[in-house]
């Protein structure tokens, strides 16, 4: 587990622009399992999370179509959480970070680490982008 001291900064980049931290199984299911489109991100210490990731997912913002809800997780720290949510990404493998995208409680768009790595954060942005304009 990494100590709340270092993770707090991090979850706060994806709460101040409205992303609802979800902390333990109950609130996993009860974001995904929702009407219309649900963001969730496998938030993580890593280097492709502070530099790509957050910074790119912010940036997708600020598309005309967008999801519904904002949700994240965080690898690491709510560990019942992310385990949680992570039985909803099937068929994907553990990944940190991610960004799943549901409708109506289906996934329907998973980006994995593999896929954030080695990437900008406007490419991360165009993606998601591209993503929205379709599910949303």
């Amino acid at each position: 587990m990494y100590p709340e001291a270092l993770v707090k900064p991090m979850k706060a980049e994806l709460t101040v622009v409205g992303f609802e931290d979800l902390v333990n199984p109950e609130d996993v299911d009860k974001a995904i399992k929702n009407d219309g489109t649900v963001l969730v991100v496998v938030n993580s210490v890593c280097g492709c999370a502070a530099g790509a990731a957050r910074p790119g997912i912010k940036m997708s913002l600020s598309n005309a179509k967008k999801p519904g809800k904002l949700t994240a997780v965080f690898a690491g720290f709510d560990s019942d959480a992310v385990a949680q949510a992570r039985t909803h990404f099937a068929p994907y493998p553990p990944s940190s970070p991610a960004i799943a995208l549901f409708k109506n409680g289906e996934l329907v768009h998973f980006v994995e680490r593999h896929n954030i790595e080695g990437r900008t954060a406007a490419m991360i942005s165009e993606h998601l982008k591209m993503v929205y304009d379709e599910f949303c």
